[in-house]
């Protein structure tokens, strides 16, 4: 059983991973293309490329919390559910802060708590997803 809750809190956190790259990554392209100046196909390349690497680097972040936060959890006698549902929420809340940021510079509040906000979100969609487990009772 402890195998079998180890192994969905692994696809998990790689699902999660994915669905935050997949937001970042298309926000990069639209902040490219319709955001920002350009003088230069090199400019363009490299306005691309630094917002990809920012966002996988993020979306990697964003996997690592969401493994940490499932082994407490699997820890505390709670399995994850609706796994697939939850990394899908995580990238769409990913590309929601990102596109209003972007969109909106006033809610833009720094690289920190950028971060904060999504570390404590990426958790508490985790948790939200979690239910006790009936091996635990």
């Amino acid at each position: 059983m402890e195998d079998s809750r180890t192994r969905i809190i692994i696809y998990y956190s790689i699902w999660a991973t994915i669905c935050a790259a997949v937001a970042g990554l298309a926000i990069a392209v639209i902040h490219t293309w319709f955001f920002s100046y350009h003088p230069g196909r090199s400019a363009i390349i490299e306005t691309l490329f630094s917002g990809s690497v920012a966002a996988v680097a993020i979306a990697a972040a964003q996997g690592a919390v969401a493994l940490v936060t499932g082994g407490v959890l699997a820890r505390l006698g709670r399995a994850l559910q609706f796994t697939v549902l939850l990394g899908l929420l995580i990238g769409v809340f990913d590309f929601v802060m990102y596109f209003v940021q972007m969109t909106v510079p006033v809610t833009e509040f720094g690289w920190v708590p950028d971060l904060v906000i999504i570390v404590a979100v990426t958790a508490a969609i985790t948790a939200a997803g979690s239910r006790r487990s009936p091996a635990a009772v």
